[in-house]
């Protein structure tokens, strides 16, 4: 209890008498956000109960102290409609937008069932089907409402420090990203090189196996040269073999002629032998 004393009295010197011209300034869009997580996270505050308190701040309010434990001023509050613009950029968009981008997913899930379950006859209920189409475009109308009041990203604007912190901020990161970037660089060209090597390797191998499978292509197929020498091999055996036959032939028709000449000199030799026998029983007689 006494810390909470403490902290409270804290909070009270860290704001004590501040003065606001309006709380759309940058300042007054921090003190905002600081107000209601000190509501949520400190007092413990619902949050329908939050959004109403900080509506009322955003809008209405110039004495903080009567709402929450803040001596802050403003001068000039928003009114109804630029104090709802704030509270819906500060507030609802920053720590709701979740929230409500769900309850719009479930109230299309909601809405496929129904007309679902109404397409297949489960239901003959078309006011259900109604029902759920207009919620989903209820809560899909306050999407477009929360979307609209985006949060402005330029709060480091007001501050030069910190607008300087942030410049520093992003030039160290863009130096780590330039640094990954020249290591990814250098990495790349290694595994380009491998690459080159492994494509070097892969062509010299191809080229083997192409020598290769000429070579058993030729071991296989028939030599062209061999096959023409084969050929004129053939043409002199033919022509060998007509030569032979055309010398047997002639030899046949020699051995015919000596045969005959031989018949004809024993057939001359008989016939004289005959005449001469005859001519001498002749001559005795």
């Amino acid at each position: 209890m006494l810390l909470r004393i403490i902290e409270a009295k804290n909070y009270r010197s860290q704001w004590h008498m501040l003065t606001f011209e309006t709380l759309a300034t940058l300042p007054g869009r921090a003190l905002l956000r600081d107000i209601y997580q000190d509501l949520r996270f400190e007092k413990h505050l619902g949050a329908l109960s939050s959004l109403a308190i900080m509506w009322r701040i955003c809008s209405l309010e110039r004495d903080l102290f009567r709402i929450v434990n803040r001596d802050v001023t403003v001068l000039h509050p928003l009114g109804v409609f630029g104090g709802t613009a704030l509270w819906m950029q500060e507030i609802v968009n920053r720590y709701f937008y979740s929230a409500i981008n769900a309850f719009v997913y479930i109230g299309a899930a909601f809405l496929l069932v129904a007309i679902g379950l109404n397409r297949t006859k489960v239901i003959n209920t078309p006011n259900v089907v109604v029902a759920a189409i207009i919620v989903e475009a209820s809560l899909l109308v306050l999407l477009f409402a929360v979307m609209y009041f985006a949060p402005p990203d330029d709060e480091l604007l007001g501050d030069p420090s910190a607008a300087g912190d942030a410049s520093q901020e992003l030039l160290r990161e863009l130096g780590e990203i330039g640094r990954d970037y020249a290591a990814m660089a250098v990495q790349l060209e290694t595994i380009a090189g491998v690459l080159q090597d492994v494509v070097e390797r892969q062509n010299d191998m191809a080229q083997s196996m192409k020598e290769s499978v000429e070579a058993s292509v030729a071991a296989v197929a028939p030599n062209p040269e061999l096959m023409h020498a084969m050929s004129k091999t053939t043409d002199a055996l033919a022509s060998f073999t007509t030569s032979i036959d055309s010398l047997s032939e002639r030899l046949h028709a020699v051995e015919r002629q000596e045969v005959e000449r031989l018949v004809r000199l024993e057939v001359e030799k008989l016939l004289t032998r005959n005449i001469i026998d005859r001519d001498g029983t002749s001559t005795k007689a």
